[in-house]
């Protein structure tokens, strides 16, 4: 099995051009089933061996050792993309992860902030300072064009089109899109933008969002900052840089957008992915209800 691990893995990097962290993450999965069978069998695994209920046996130590079931669902999805290609390639018969189902997801409503939470987050940058700009820039950009902290900071020079208020953004898939921009975004962008000349590497694909040696930001630069802003303001910690993704969808849906808009703004391949802002706006909703309809919670009209 290790050998054809090795050899799905090469395939990931030269033929599917896959990111180190994909590559790193099937990896992990992969030889978490090796160790297993080998633990279990009492020695080295032949993959064409293998069996549906045998890796079902599999799944239920995981679920005993308490994995969470999105996790159980991610590793059954790379058992049966190696076992597709252990197939194709003549390793194995049969993919048994196959008929294996995934595990029935807990969807989670996404954490948000509300309009006066954002608006003291968007203003806690110091406006007098060139980091103060970048980050005031960066907040700004991502709750208005609803970005990916990983789209945010790919942004390059060539890809901002101020006067025509929109950015082009590559997203998940390498799938690239035009995302609007508000005036607060341009503004703030146009000030950080300012500084950012008299920075070096002012080339058309120069980076957008550098740090103070000029160099392009990471998503874990991006996080930190947002958590010192966080402190200062006392906001929820748990508010992430994805936070302000969801409460750009969240907004817009709460203000009447049509639910394929926001899809197409999230750029969102699936409509399901999209939907789960919906619970999140009928809540908001119900929580109106609740609270001016005088029949609702026991309230007695006058």
């Amino acid at each position: 099995m290790q050998e054809a691990i090795g050899r799905f893995l090469r395939y990931l990097e030269v033929e599917r051009n896959c990111s180190p962290y994909t590559i790193k993450s099937y990896r992990e999965d992969l030889l978490s089933l090796e160790e297993y069978f080998s633990a279990n069998g009492g020695g080295a695994v032949s993959i064409g061996s293998l069996s549906p209920v045998q890796l079902r046996g599999y799944v239920a130590a995981l679920h005993e050792a308490g994995y969470a079931k999105s996790s159980v669902a991610r590793r059954l999805a790379s058992l049966r993309s190696f076992f597709r290609f252990a197939q194709r390639e003549g390793l194995a018969n049969s993919n048994p992860a196959k008929p294996l189902r995934n595990p029935r997801r807990e969807r989670k409503l996404p954490h948000f902030l509300s309009n006066d939470e954002l608006g003291k987050l968007l203003a806690a940058p110091p406006a007098n300072e060139p980091m103060g700009l970048r980050d005031r820039a960066i907040l700004e950009t991502m709750y208005s064009a609803g970005l990916r902290v990983s789209e945010l900071v790919g942004i390059n020079r060539e890809d901002l089109d101020l006067d025509g208020g929109l950015v082009r953004v590559r997203g998940k898939g390498k799938r690239e899109r035009l995302a609007p921009l508000g005036s607060f975004a341009i503004r703030a962008l146009n000030r950080w933008l300012k500084h950012r000349n008299t920075l070096s590497d002012k080339g058309r694909t120069a980076p957008v969002f550098v740090n103070k040696f000029g160099t392009r930001l990471t998503t874990r630069s991006v996080a930190r900052m947002l958590e010192k802003y966080l402190k200062i303001t006392g906001l929820d910690l748990r508010t992430s840089p994805h936070t302000l993704r969801h409460s750009f969808a969240t907004h817009l849906l709460d203000r009447g957008a049509d639910i394929r808009s926001v899809q197409e703004l999230l750029g969102h391949k699936s409509l399901v992915t999209t939907q789960i802002y919906t619970h999140v706006s009928t809540a908001s909703l119900r929580n109106v209800y609740e609270q001016a309809h005088p029949r609702a919670k026991g309230r007695k009209s006058s």
